[in-house]
Formats: C-alpha cells, structure tokens, sequence
C-alpha cells in the first residue's frame, strides 16, 4: 500500500505545515508524501478542484492496483477526515482483492471478523450472517 497527499500548497508551504504543525499534534513527522499540484491539474482529474477558489476540496481516494478507484470520500473543510476508517475500507478492498472477489465485506467489517461469501444461499440470510458476524461491536 502507498499512501499519497496532494494540494494546491507549494512544497514551501507543505514544510512549513510539517514542521510547525503535524510534527507538534502527531510528534513526528508526515509518513507519506505529500504533491503539490499548484495548477490544480490533478484536483481537476478527480474532479475536486474549485476553479473559483483555486482550491480543491479534501478528498480521499482508494485506487487499486490495477489503477481503478474502488472507493472515495470528498468533504467540505469544517469536517475532518476520520483514518481508522479510511484503514478499515483499504483493507477490506485488499481482503475482497486477495479472496478474488469470493468474499464480500459486510457494513463495518473489520480485520478478523467474518466475510460474506456470496452465493444463492446467501439470498435472503445477510441480515442472519451479518448479525452474526457482529460487524458493530462498539
């Protein structure tokens, strides 16, 4: 997995916000890198630049692979991203992904619990096995 960031920040700017603010809420530094897309050329790719603003909205992308994107999330600025669940979605693709597709994750899978396994068995007992495979245990 490669987790990349990208924004119409200079590189200058995505330093600063490093060393003076991520390094005093996380204690270290950014564990990826981050692009600076100053013409908006990448947001505009995915549809998430303001050409008003010449700002692109936060959006998180999960790309395979194969380069196909599998799941995204785009929020205004007032509401923070959450990554425990960006985490639990990478890794419920990369299960889905390494089972080729003989596995299916049901809503708030996580890691360990159990899969769905699509069949005409299936049909009509998800609520049954999902229940039982406690995806909400919190």
């Amino acid at each position: 997995m490669e987790v990349l960031s990208c924004s119409v920040d200079s590189v200058y700017v995505h330093k600063m916000w490093n060393d003076h603010e991520l390094r005093k809420m996380v204690n270290k530094d950014i564990p990826f890198a981050m692009l600076s897309d100053q013409d908006g050329s990448i947001g505009k790719s995915y549809g998430i630049y303001d050409e008003d603003s010449g700002v692109e909205t936060r959006g998180r992308f999960i790309i395979d692979p194969d380069g196909i994107i599998q799941g995204f999330e785009v929020l205004t600025p007032p509401v923070g991203r959450n990554i425990g669940e960006s985490m639990r979605q990478i890794k419920a693709y990369q299960h889905v992904r390494n089972s080729s597709g003989t596995e299916a994750m049901p809503a708030g899978w996580k890691p360990g619990k159990q899969t769905l396994k699509p069949s005409p068995d299936l049909v009509g007992r998800i609520w049954e096995v999902w229940k039982v495979s406690q995806a909400f245990d919190d």
